[in-house]
């Protein structure tokens, strides 16, 4: 019985980049639908901010009954609409570091 040999390291890592690699599409979808809450951020691995803009969607939640959180609905907005632009760099940063650290 013949056993395959194991791929090549660069077809290994090739594998393991697919596998792990961001989406924009993807990034863009979790945006619209669910970019209130910072998904899109999470998916692309900005835990920090993505956890500051859901802080800031439940705190504006709790707030809006004093009327104080629809400022912090519209920062959220505001935020919404810049990370539109944003979301294609977070992705390919996210792409380059993991191609660095599958060189590595």
């Amino acid at each position: 019985m013949s056993h395959a040999a194991p791929p090549p390291n660069d077809a290994l890592a090739m594998m393991r980049y697919d596998a792990d690699k961001k989406s924009v599409l993807v990034a863009y979808i979790l945006w619209f639908f669910l970019g209130w809450l910072g998904a899109h951020r999470f998916y692309l691995g900005r835990v920090p901010t993505a956890v500051a803009q859901f802080a800031l969607c439940a705190v504006s939640w709790i707030l809006s009954f004093v009327l104080i959180g629809y400022l912090g609905f519209a920062l959220l907005g505001l935020w919404w609409l810049l990370d539109a632009v944003l979301i294609p760099g977070m992705a390919q940063r996210h792409n380059n570091a993991l191609i660095a650290s599958l060189r590595a």
